[in-house]
């Protein structure tokens, strides 16, 4: 399926299976992140390959990134699509995301099956987990730097961290201040301010009373048969999928609280699989496998992980050369802002609560400290394309030798 515009830059022709291992090899070495993986993809089919001009390209990305979904992984969808239809589109996703999901499986399997036992083995993961609240905290900034370019953008964000550390779900959290930022912009900052209080206000009355009353606070999956746990993950999955805005942080607030309430996975394990992610050739987002590994095993990790990639491949699979003119709508680009300042205050507020739970499980606060401050630094700082996996790596270590 490619453009027919005279003189336009062309994929070569690829069997299928030429098509896949190009993709998987990029998955093998997809290393340091999601601009490290566009750049590897980029240098190889754009530079060298020329599958389509530099200008078209930029443009893609620009698209991509106001999408749902780890941009890496749509990017493949997209020049899969562009060289062989619809189903090179789909090998292209498989190849790309197929080496960090066996390995993930393959961690999550070990993980839970030897256990962190041994007390260097807790004290190096503790270690670990400092230095991925600090590593998510750089995304937040660098996320909140590109989106919050207003006051109202500014308010939201606060109301929307606020609204989630008392409780309120982001269910409601992101339609109001989508809305509410919609009707800023139109002028009509009254009302956007009371839809915003008053959507969050039933929120948290529905909360408390919810509480009062005794009523269970835990998803479908906690308590269901096999079959019904594994949809439930599947539909974690989905929501996780289409609220990664800006990249795969986003997503973390939302998979949290789902576990946090179904009782699936504690929050130092949690991070424990943000981090395994982070060391592996994968898209950030394959932490959710480790997260639907602990809820089901092998099926609901599958599940989870369809859930997730599902829209990454549905976008350019559906809309394909149409994605640009469906997003030159002014109204939806506003109501993607709101919400794209409300998953900043949530990724904010979830680290509040990770931190949280990590207060009570360092052995020693200044030490602790100390891992959390130089992880930090070295988010800021460090631009090589392993930096983040050698960051953890060394934290762990540090952690096994303080603690």
């Amino acid at each position: 399926m490619t453009s027919s515009v005279p003189g336009e830059l062309r994929p070569p022709h690829l069997s299928y299976g030429a098509l896949f291992q190009q993709f998987l090899r990029f998955g093998v070495l997809a290393f340091g992140g999601p601009v490290a993986q566009i750049a590897m993809i980029r240098h190889k089919l754009i530079d060298e390959g020329r599958w389509m001009s530099s200008e078209r390209f930029n443009r893609l990305l620009a698209v991509l990134q106001i999408l749902p979904g780890p941009e890496a992984h749509e990017l493949c969808v997209h020049l899969g699509m562009r060289a062989r239809g619809r189903i090179g589109g789909v090998l292209a996703g498989l190849g790309f995301m197929l080496p960090g999901l066996v390995l993930m499986l393959g961690l999550a399997w070990l993980y839970f099956w030897i256990g962190v036992k041994s007390g260097w083995m807790t004290s190096a993961f503790i270690g670990i987990q400092i230095a991925v609240l600090a590593v998510i905290v750089r995304a937040a900034h660098r996320i909140g730097r590109h989106v919050m370019v207003d006051r109202s953008l500014w308010l939201i964000g606060a109301a929307s961290c606020a609204a989630s550390i008392l409780g309120v779900s982001f269910w409601l959290i992101l339609p109001a201040a989508g809305a509410a930022y919609a009707l800023a912009q139109r002028g009509r900052r009254l009302e956007a301010a009371a839809l915003f209080i008053l959507t969050l206000s039933i929120g948290l009355a529905a909360r408390y009373w919810l509480n009062g009353h005794g009523a269970p606070l835990v998803t479908a999956a906690a308590l269901a048969p096999m079959s019904a746990k594994t949809a439930a993950l599947f539909f974690t999955g989905l929501k996780a999928g289409l609220l990664t805005f800006g990249g795969a942080y986003t997503a973390i607030p939302v998979m949290r609280a789902d576990a946090a309430r179904g009782g699936w996975i504690s929050d130092g394990q949690f991070l424990d699989g943000v981090a395994l992610a982070q060391v592996i050739p994968a898209p950030l987002i394959i932490f959710g496998t480790f997260v639907g590994y602990a809820a089901g095993g092998f099926p609901g990790a599958l599940a989870l992980t369809a859930g997730i990639f599902l829209p990454a491949f549905s976008f350019s699979l559906i809309f394909y050369d149409r994605l640009e003119l469906v997003l030159e709508n002014k109204a939806l680009h506003a109501l993607l802002d709101g919400i794209a300042a409300a998953v900043v205050g949530l990724i904010v507020a979830t680290v509040l609560q990770l931190g949280g739970s990590l207060v009570d499980t360092a052995p020693y606060w200044p030490i602790a400290l100390a891992i959390f401050c130089a992880a930090l630094v070295a988010a800021y700082r460090w631009r090589a394309q392993l930096a983040i996996p050698v960051t953890l790596v060394l934290a762990g270590l540090a952690g096994a030798l303080a603690f």
